[in-house]
C-alpha cells in the first residue's frame, strides 16, 4: 500500500478509535507493527527486546490514543511512543542511549539524494554498526519514510540536528557498504 494511502487508512483508523470503534486499533496495528517492530529492532539488542518493547508501546498506544488531536499524526506518534518505551527500557539497564551530535546539528544535507543499495542483508549488516543516533535517522527516513520534521518531532530534537544525523549517516553506511567491514581500523 503506497504510503500515502497508509497514512490515511491511519487517520481513519484514528478518528473510529476515537469515537469509540474499539475494533479499529487492531486495524491500526496491522497497519503499522511491522513498521515499527523493523524501527525498534534497530534500535534494541535483541528481537525479544524488540516485541516486548512493541507490546509496551501498543499498550501505552491504546492508553493514549484518544488524546491525539490531529490524526493525520498517527505515525509519527507511533514511532515516538516506541522510540519512548525503548529508552526507557535501555536506560533502565544503565545503557546511554543519545550519545551528544560532534556537529550540533549544523550541517545539512542533500534530501534528494538517492543511494543504490542492491544487497539489502549488506544494508541491514552496515545499520547494525552505525551509531544508534544516525542508525535511527536513516531508518525512520529511508525505511519509514517519514519527513524531517516528522522524524525531528519522533527524535525530540531539532531539524538541523535530524539533518546531521542523516548526512553522517550516510557517509558511514556508504563507507561500510563500499569498504566492508574492515575500513582501516575506523
Amino acid at each position: 500500500m503506497p504510503q500515502d494511502e497508509v497514512i490515511l487508512e491511519s487517520a481513519l483508523l484514528t478518528v473510529r478509535w476515537q469515537r469509540g470503534d474499539r475494533g479499529a486499533f487492531e486495524g491500526i496495528v496491522k497497519l503499522w507493527e511491522r513498521s515499527l517492530f523493523y524501527y525498534l529492532r534497530r534500535m534494541l539488542p535483541t528481537e525479544a527486546d524488540a516485541w516486548e518493547v512493541l507490546q509496551e508501546t501498543w499498550l501505552s498506544v491504546l492508553r493514549s490514543l484518544s488524546k491525539l488531536r490531529d490524526p493525520h499524526a498517527l505515525p509519527a506518534f507511533l514511532y515516538a511512543t516506541a522510540r519512548n518505551v525503548a529508552v526507557t527500557r535501555l536506560r533502565g539497564r544503565g545503557i546511554q542511549f543519545q550519545p551528544a551530535d560532534p556537529d550540533n546539528g549544523q550541517v545539512a544535507v542533500d534530501e534528494g539524494e538517492v543511494v543504490a543499495l542492491d544487497n539489502a542483508e549488506a544494508v541491514h549488516h552496515a545499520l547494525d554498526k552505525l551509531p544508534v543516533p544516525q542508525r535511527e535517522a536513516l531508518t525512520l527516513f529511508f525505511l519509514q519514510d517519514l519527513t524531517i520534521e516528522e522524524m525531528a518531532e519522533v527524535l525530540g530534537v531539532a531539524v538541523g540536528t535530524v539533518k546531521s544525523r542523516l548526512f553522517y549517516g550516510r557517509q558511514a553506511m556508504r563507507k561500510i557498504l563500499t569498504q566492508g567491514d574492515d575500513h582501516d581500523g575506523q
